[in-house]
Order: structure tokens, then sequence, then C-alpha cells
């Protein structure tokens, strides 16, 4: 049986991945965008780490290619 303290921490977690889900998709549309360096993306969304949003640029840029 789950208790209350698992259940808060069930909910804490999912919250937390929620939120890093939306940066993530800011971070792409401001990387799509193409007028805001990686450096400076990673000052205005702190919890996204420099090697996430490299990862991500790599993921855009594949996707573009495959597009073309």
């Amino acid at each position: 049986m789950i208790d209350i303290f698992d259940e808060e921490h069930i909910m804490k977690t999912f919250a937390r991945s929620e939120r890093h889900d939306a940066l993530r998709e800011v971070a792409e549309r401001m990387i799509k965008l193409g007028k805001v360096p990686l450096d400076e993306i990673a000052i205005c969304l702190p919890s996204l780490s420099m090697r996430e949003l490299k990862e991500l640029e790599a993921e855009i840029s594949a996707e573009e290619k495959a597009d073309s």
C-alpha cells in the first residue's frame, strides 16, 4: 500500500518532469529561431544543462536534414 508520503513524492516528481518538458519546448523553439546562442539559452533556462541543450540542438539539426 502506498502511503501519503509516497503519493506526494510521485506528484512532485511528475510536476518536476512536466516543468522540465515545458522548458525543453521553450529551448527547442529558441534553437529553431537561431537567434539566441546556446550559452544564452542556458542562462535563461538554467535548469537545462549545456549538454542537454547541445543534444537538443543536434536532434533539431538531424530532423531538419531529414525533412530536406
